[in-house]
């Protein structure tokens, strides 16, 4: 093994091993050469090399979200550190424990008109849990101060809620030597977590008292143990339980359809629904009829259950914030409360859930058909990837298999996240990685397709129905002239081309019978290429299918 000469190359590498981070998303580049030597050097990393930082930081993203552990992305010098700045918001929202290892310059060269020199210590501000700039290693006291600030950074990455954390590394010339054969000893200081317990007792006397309960659940990993916590309590108590797909949480009795259910009713029955006490646990919410109805009527109550303590006053009417595990207290809350016979209120939500509907049979070739064909060709525990916006939504308007395990990219929403997070999922995972994405998300990431070939498990469904469906759907913005060319940026492009050039196997479908036979092909685990599966959909039948569906709903 070769490693940098450089002391604080050696200090990163050796405590980024010492904490358990094994994947390296590397970008290439001269500055960062030392850190790339240093990690490929050492087997106890799995290093991945993509050159677009931008799609390397959301590669690290899939990573993490596979593995559920810290992942690193290491970057050169200059604007490469600022194309991961939108994978680093990502993780900071959705709490994932993302390690930025950038190179730099030396520091007397900042602003001295010297090639790829920005100011790149904070570079990402508040969206990273932890900054620090390390000095280039000169005496004891500064290995000291080093080692010191890699295991803050380490450290931070995890406590409390996990999140990204940034470790800026100056280099000064000569770059190139590799002389050194072993990592230091490099120390390591160890964070024990204070347990945080919450006093239940005044909890459990408000839910004991008459009213209308209801816990939503935003995203969240898939737990049986939050399961199982959710399912007994809302079959001891009258409470009503709404989850979303990326809740990862289904149950017979839970409610799931509730914004088709919050578009069908009248503003008048809209009063029967609304709830005394809310509970809110896990990450974002998809549904804006949700948040809206909450905002319109606020609860007496509303408890947030965050670990990390953080203020999430979604509904403009949060009484109490409960620094707890969600199990934790869902448990406690279930142990110190009596049963309740008679449950009204969820019995009013389970039997309007029941008279919702999925899209029939009868629906035309559009992109909601296309949705719900998919979901029920796909095998049992699939790990399903949704690109945000119209995908997203439209599985809602189907029945959720339990077995799947569902991500996307809310923290910020960006279209940017999903290919290359999917992409990065799938290179660590053993299976079948499938993502459902939409045109402009799909044609705006081509950068990650380049050079995957060897990630023969993924399987891409792509509905292209030219343009941004989902601005064709908000309401006003479809009698704006703008509309087709702009705001949903048109276009006649098909992905055969780049699919081909990429070495993937490419499949098309434009209607109901080719997509039924070509998903047939697309599940089967025996194909020996990565996929993409073009769904070609009408924009115009698509918006029309999609409105009558919910016509339907209100007749």
């Amino acid at each position: 093994m070769s490693y940098s000469i450089k002391q604080n190359v050696l200090q990163t590498v050796a405590l980024a091993k010492q904490y358990g981070i094994r994947h390296i998303v590397l970008s290439p580049g001269s500055r960062n050469a030392p850190l790339l030597q240093s990690f490929s050097a050492d087997e106890a990393f799995s290093c991945h090399v993509v050159v677009d930082e931008r799609s390397a930081a959301f590669y690290a993203l899939g990573i993490i979200q596979c593995t559920e552990q810290p992942a690193a992305v290491c970057c050169t010098s200059g604007t490469a550190v600022l194309n991961l700045a939108p994978a680093v918001a990502e993780a900071y929202y959705q709490q994932l424990p993302l390690v930025v290892i950038s190179a730099d310059r030396s520091p007397e060269w900042i602003g001295q008109m010297d090639g790829q020199t920005i100011p790149q210590p904070g570079a990402f501000g508040t969206m990273s849990k932890k900054s620090v700039n390390l000095p280039e290693v000169k005496d004891s006291n500064d290995l000291w101060l080093c080692n010191r600030l890699i295991n803050e950074a380490l450290i931070a990455c995890t406590q409390n809620a996990c999140g990204p954390v940034h470790i800026n590394i100056p280099i000064s010339e000569p770059l190139f030597d590799y002389s050194v054969e072993q990592l230091p000893e490099a120390r390591k200081i160890h964070f024990a977590p204070v347990g945080k317990t919450v006093d239940i007792k005044p909890f459990a006397e408000t839910w004991q008292q008459p009213g209308k309960k209801m816990i939503i659940v935003g995203q969240h990993t898939k737990s049986p143990e939050l399961l199982r916590a959710l399912e007994n309590l809302a079959q001891k108590s009258d409470c009503v339980v709404l989850t979303e797909y990326l809740a990862n949480c289904v149950s017979p009795h839970f409610v799931s359809n509730f914004d088709a259910w919050l578009y069908a009713i009248s503003d008048e029955e809209k009063a029967n629904f609304v709830p005394d006490l809310v509970i809110t646990l896990g990450g974002h919410i998809v549904s804006k009829r949700l948040k809206q109805f909450l905002r319109a009527n606020h609860p007496a109550h509303h408890w947030h259950i965050s670990p990390s303590g953080e203020v999430a006053d979604i509904f403009q009417s949060l009484t109490d914030l409960i620094e707890s595990n969600h199990i934790d207290f869902l448990e406690k809350l279930y142990n110190n409360t009596a049963g309740e016979k008679e449950k009204p209120y969820k019995s009013l939500w389970m039997e309007a859930s029941q008279g919702i509907e999925e899209p029939g049979d009868n629906t035309p070739f559009s992109d909601i058909q296309a949705v719900g064909c998919f979901l029920k060709h796909l095998p049992e525990n699939s790990m399903l990837h949704l690109a945000n916006s119209s995908t997203v939504r439209n599985v809602q308007l189907y029945r959720q298999d339990p077995t799947l395990s569902v991500f996307c990219n809310r923290g910020t929403n960006g279209i940017e996240s999903s290919l290359p997070s999917a992409i990065g999922f799938a290179a660590v995972y053993e299976g079948i990685t499938y993502l459902m994405i939409g045109d402009l998300s799909f044609f705006y990431g081509l950068n990650s397709l380049w050079n995957i070939s060897h990630i023969k498990n993924l399987r891409i469904l792509l509905i292209n129905n030219g343009g941004g469906g989902i601005f064709h759907l908000l309401p006003g913005l479809g009698k704006a002239p703008s509309l087709r060319q702009y705001v949903a940026a048109t276009h006649h492009t098909d992905a055969r081309g780049w699919a081909e050039a990429a070495d993937f196997r490419y499949m098309e479908a434009s209607d109901k019978e080719g997509l039924e036979e070509a998903l047939t092909l697309f599940v089967d685990v025996g194909m020996d290429k990565p996929v993409i599966l073009e769904v070609k959909t009408d924009m115009e039948i698509s918006k029309k299918a999609f409105k009558e569906y919910y016509y339907n709903l209100k007749k």
